[in-house]
């Protein structure tokens, strides 16, 4: 999940309790096409988010 290159597609298959957190922010990226190619930096920018506290939140639905 540190891998700033990470696409959002498998950072879902990898970590699927991580979707929840996506869904709770209302971020269509969940089964969105461009799943494969964004990031989490992408997402954020995209949602208007800050990324240290997205990815936080990522690290704790994912138990990491």
């Amino acid at each position: 999940m540190d891998d700033p290159d990470l696409p959002l597609a498998d950072l879902m298959m990898h970590w699927p309790d991580t979707i929840q957190v996506f869904l709770r922010h209302k971020m269509l990226c969940v089964g969105c096409l461009i799943g494969p190619f964004h990031t989490i930096a992408d997402a954020c920018a995209e949602y208007s988010l800050d990324e240290c506290d997205f990815l936080a939140e990522l690290r704790e639905a994912a138990g990491l």
